[in-house]
């Protein structure tokens, strides 16, 4: 039995009262500042509003509305039903809500545990925005063990909280260093006129002189097919391929031109992810859809994996950003990829080069190695504990 069981056979054997948040936590809501009133009032105390990115801050202000212990909840959007806690001075906007404790035989942090695994539950998405306002909040129930009991949750929790955080800063320092030695892998230097990577001679050549195009195939993708169906959106961040939400064609005389082999290259010509390339390594057949460009090499004289990691740098990226057309949605053809210089030292520093990269890659965004594999194995224990310490039995 471990100490979470026995303060639970000692204090509580018939179980734990449940209480609506209308009960214990005055709530209220933030109020309306636009892009205007932060850009005229910045100051050192942050303002949080319906994002979950950056902890829900969108600015820091001069003044601050809250100081002390809180929680906050996102009230509309496609967060909505988010919690977080605060401590500290803030202000909030009108799309969050505030919780603040009027009894005390609760723990915050407690009850902040507590509502991340249950108040997305209670989320309306009608009318196509999802909502969770506060006539609802006020009647969710929570459950309420004696304070030593709820004190070692958060213990517990909280130490898992910090193991995360701690992995989380040092793969935020592992990608620093790998976009670091990124940059200087492939970046030549100029000595007596000649360019050289570890000390071997490389040519500067455009992508159209060694490349060849081909833009992608227009259809509606499919549920099931013989083919995948490889789109704009199945490309994530770190220019990998997306392995969910499979979508298909069936094969056919009109669309086997646009089948992609091992060792292809395919980039995003527009939106967001303009630029943004992939190497495809994948061993089921695919056609790629419109809104990207295939790439392939005419020659041997250049690895496919060697251009997938020029296309991370910022040498690339400089260029990119560069020739790409202005307008709400940045296109990216292949006249202007064409355009794009790149150093091609010889094969063997190619390989030499993609080893290093590949490593480096693999422990700063592989789910099933390094840094990323060791915070997902560390998330999925601490939800495991979480939830298996904040089920309670109700007192009749």
């Amino acid at each position: 039995m471990n100490k979470i069981e026995e303060l639970i056979e000692k204090f509580c054997p018939e179980g734990v009262e449940y209480k609506e948040l209308g009960e214990i936590f005055k709530i209220s809501r933030g109020r309306v500042m636009s892009k205007e009133y932060l850009r005229d009032n910045v100051g050192e105390y942050p303002v949080y509003s319906s994002q979950t990115v950056d902890n829900g801050e969108i600015g820091k202000i001069d003044t601050y509305d809250y100081d002390g212990e809180y929680l906050t909840w996102t009230t509309d959007g496609a967060n909505a039903g988010t919690i977080f806690y605060r401590n500290g001075k803030f202000s909030i906007t009108n799309v969050c809500g505030l919780l603040k404790l009027k009894v005390k035989d609760i723990i915050s942090r407690f009850a902040y545990y507590y509502l991340s695994i249950s108040m997305k539950s209670f989320v309306s998405s009608g009318m196509g925005n999802p909502k969770l306002m506060s006539n609802v909040v006020q009647t969710i129930q929570i459950p309420i063990p004696p304070l030593a009991i709820q004190q070692e949750i958060v213990n517990i929790l909280d130490k898992f909280t910090e193991l995360e955080a701690e992995l989380e800063a040092e793969l935020e320092a592992r990608r620093k260093q790998y976009e670091y030695y990124r940059n200087q892998l492939l970046t030549p230097i100029e000595v007596g006129g000649k360019w050289l990577m570890n000390g071997d001679e490389v040519e500067w050549k455009t992508l159209g002189e060694i490349g060849e195009f081909k833009y992608g195939f227009t259809d509606k993708a499919k549920d099931i097919g013989n083919v995948r169906f490889v789109r704009i959106t199945d490309i994530n961040e770190n220019g990998k391929i997306i392995e969910n939400d499979f979508k298909y064609l069936d094969l056919t005389d009109d669309n086997e031109e646009f089948l992609i082999y091992k060792g292809d290259l395919l980039m995003a010509r527009t939106g967001a992810t303009y630029g943004k390339t992939m190497l495809f390594n994948e061993d089921y057949p695919a056609i790629f859809a419109s809104f990207l460009i295939r790439i392939r090499f005419k020659d041997k004289s250049i690895l496919p994996a060697y251009y997938w990691h020029f296309s991370q740098s910022s040498q690339y990226w400089n260029q990119a950003n560069r020739l790409v057309g202005g307008g709400a949605q940045p296109q990216f053809n292949a006249n202007v990829l064409k355009i794009i210089k790149l150093p091609i030292p010889p094969l063997s520093e190619q390989e030499r080069i993609v080893g290093i990269l590949d490593k480096f890659d693999a422990l700063v965004n592989d789910i099933s190695k390094g840094l990323p594999a060791e915070i997902e194995a560390r998330r999925k224990q601490y939800e495991y504990y979480r939830n298996k310490l904040l089920t309670f039995k109700e007192k009749e």
